[in-house]
């Protein structure tokens, strides 16, 4: 089992930036993706971004342009940086890992193992 830890949220008007991290411990070997998903109250989770081994990337239309996601595989660590942030991109957001990907993806029921979040807020 893969245990990770997220880092970074917080509050920050629009327009403003915010680095979210996800530190992993375990059996991080044998992940092949991993994934940074949120959750806005009264919402379903969606998938933001995904990273595969290969480093290959994904993101969600609403966030391309504006975030990127990166890993220090050296470090089990993966991160997002977030730039001109949104009040609608204000939720929980998580990170999760997947064991077997063959690219990546942002399909949440595909992924093993999940943190407990860290609250993202944007205000006006």
């Amino acid at each position: 089992q893969v245990q990770l830890a997220e880092s970074g949220g917080g509050s920050v008007q629009a327009g403003g930036s915010l680095r979210l991290s996800c530190a992993g411990s375990g059996y991080t070997l044998k992940v092949n993706c991993m994934g940074w998903f949120r959750q806005a109250p009264g919402k379903e989770r969606e998938g933001v971004a995904s990273i595969h081994n290969d480093g290959s990337t994904i993101y969600a239309d609403s966030v391309k342009g504006r975030f990127t996601i990166s890993k220090d595989s050296a470090k089990n660590t993966l991160h997002l940086q977030m730039n001109s942030l949104k009040p609608e991109d204000t939720a929980m957001y998580y990170c999760a890992a997947q064991r077997v990907c063959w690219s990546p993806t942002i399909y949440a029921p595909g992924y093993n193992d999940w943190g407990q979040g860290t609250q993202v807020t944007v205000s006006l």
